[in-house]
């Protein structure tokens, strides 16, 4: 079958972590960044560089870039210089010295265990004893008192060889020799893993940007610190697809234009740096779109940018469509007046992946899938134009899976590659040869539900706001009277305020333990918000004001990195 006949097919993941690093001390509060690098975004460029014949989109937050630098940079000066390391775990595993105070110890062990338990604790015998000695001295920390640093010192080592991508350990020789001996890691041991998690760390981006040079990827990029574009322009834009949902006492957020405006430019600026190209896309933060947020996009010169299925949806409808067969909607690009060419996400291929072939074998999850991009090019024969777009988070997926995805990512893109009638193709090389439709309106929304619920509407989310607006203000008044790099600091850090994650956690249907480390670092960043300003934070930002309680409400498919133990 001639190219030009076959159904183009997307496959687009999403990078993304929030600033866990506190910009003032420079101390991480959660080691997401650099444990999600070592095994997933390490993974997920192995296997495109297995595969040369595999297309893909990927995508990168701009502040989760800079962490994975600041931590490659962080392994390199302990290694050489014996600088400090500001990750507590990534700390220990190199320290001479493990901790020795009763507290110190436990919140060390407790954090060693977090991990998925059937995938990553349960997988290593090894790894499996000593996090069943661990959860009893987390019940019985008494026992602390006759604890060796043989103990912690495995421990922390097990805890990282089972975060390591499953293509690193089945070809690095230093890890095969740490696995192979078990227990009883010494200090030099401890030293050669860290090595291994520096080079990582040090090499990963690199590894995107050869991709992308040899036109196996392409890159986009996410505005800088992962705002919800829409909602800083106008909070109103929630009332686009849900129009009873509760908004902020404080009427819209001031001076979003500009903020928007900022963060889409610091997120070109950044990729420009790390890449050496302007890129073309851009995953708006959560696939949240709007008709305001479209045209600063294009204004910015991005030729196209994606969303969630349900947008289209709800769009279609206001415009009096009833769609009902995707093959007559979905498959193809948009365009808005003035705007970039916009894609839509396959919700259910997209969710297949995400949540659902994580328990199957994966020559099963695979057929399976081809068989309903089978199905699809079934029924868009005759329509060679159409686009399958399947967008989804690249990290936090995987740990649900068997070796960390390994077949099925191996597996997946082998089989599409050499597909007869699908063809892996990007974004920006579909649109040279195909046009777009005219999408006369565009309602408001991302890829949770085509709404902004995750974000506003709730009484904690909507605290957030208001807190955020507060400080905002706070900024406006204040920042015009500093010294240049205090004011380019003071932005920076509002920048990382504006991000998405922090209302996503808000709310009381998240599990209590997540919402507090998450309001616990909105409230810390905030709080160096106004010390930049040189004033004195408010009383409220001493207190918690969240009581999340609950199962994680979409399982984590596009989350910051916390693991299900």
């Amino acid at each position: 079958m001639a190219d030009t006949e076959r159904l183009q097919v997307v496959l687009a993941w999403h990078m993304h972590q929030p600033q866990y690093r506190d910009l003032v001390s420079g101390a991480y509060s959660q080691p997401w960044t650099y444990l999600h690098a070592i095994k997933d975004y390490v993974d997920m460029a192995a296997h495109l560089e297995a595969v040369p014949a595999a297309r893909a989109v990927v995508n990168f937050a701009p502040i989760l870039i800079e962490q994975i630098e600041d931590y490659a940079r962080q392994v390199d000066g302990f290694l050489t210089n014996s600088l400090a390391i500001r990750d507590p775990v990534l700390a220990a595993l190199a320290s001479p010295a493990l901790p020795v105070g009763r507290e110190e110890r436990l919140i060390l062990i407790k954090a060693c265990l977090r991990a998925n338990e059937s995938r990553l604790i349960h997988r290593f015998p090894a790894y499996r004893r000593l996090a069943e000695m661990a959860g009893w001295i987390t019940r019985h920390p008494e026992a602390l008192a006759y604890l060796g640093d043989s103990f912690l010192a495995d421990l922390l080592v097990w805890y990282h060889l089972a975060w390591l991508g499953e293509t690193v350990r089945r070809t690095d020789a230093r890890v095969k020799h740490l696995l192979e001996k078990g227990a009883q890691y010494t200090l030099h041991d401890r030293r050669t893993l860290l090595g291994v998690i520096g080079e990582l760390l040090s090499r990963v981006i690199a590894r995107y940007a050869r991709l992308a040079e040899r036109g196996q990827v392409e890159l986009s990029v996410t505005p800088y610190a992962h705002p919800i574009l829409p909602l800083l322009l106008d909070f109103t834009a929630a009332h686009e697809a849900a129009p009873e949902a509760p908004l902020p006492l404080t009427p819209r957020y001031p001076g979003g234009i500009e903020r928007a405006r900022w963060h889409i430019r610091e997120g070109i600026h950044a990729f420009e740096r790390h890449f050496g190209r302007r890129p073309s896309g851009c995953w708006p933060s959560e696939g949240s779109v709007s008709a305001a947020a479209a045209a600063l996009l294009a204004e910015e010169g991005f030729s196209w940018a994606a969303s969630g299925e349900s947008v289209l949806r709800h769009s279609l409808s206001k415009l009096g469509h009833a769609p009902h067969a995707k093959a007559a909607w979905l498959y193809t690009p948009y365009a808005l007046d003035g705007g970039p060419r916009l894609f839509f996400r396959d919700d259910g291929l997209s969710d297949l992946i995400g949540f659902t072939y994580a328990t199957w074998h994966a020559d099963d999850a695979v057929a399976d899938f081809i068989r309903h991009l089978e199905n699809i090019a079934d029924s868009c024969h005759g329509h060679p134009d159409h686009v399958v777009s399947i967008i989804l988070d690249g990290e936090n997926a995987w740990e649900h899976y068997p070796e960390n995805a390994y077949y099925f990512l191996n597996a997946l893109y082998r089989r599409l590659s050499e597909h007869p009638r699908l063809q892996l193709t990007t974004f920006s090389d579909y649109l040279k040869d195909h046009p777009a439709k005219l999408l006369p309106a565009l309602v408001a929304g991302s890829w949770v539900y085509g709404t902004f619920s995750t974000w506003i509407g709730d009484p904690e989310k909507n605290r957030g706001w208001d807190m955020l607006a507060d400080a905002k203000r706070a900024f406006d008044a204040a920042a015009p009277n500093l010294p240049p790099p205090r004011r380019e600091a003071a932005e920076g850090q509002l920048g990382v305020c504006e991000g998405s994650d922090w209302f996503w956690w808000f709310g009381d249907y998240n599990p209590q333990a997540t919402v507090s480390d998450f309001e616990r670092l909105y409230r810390q960043h905030l709080t160096n918000l106004y010390q930049l300003l040189n004033l004195e934070p408010p009383e409220y930002l001493s207190h918690a004001f969240t009581h999340g309680r609950g199962a994680p409400l979409h399982g984590g498919a596009m989350r910051p990195g916390q693991p299900t133990t």
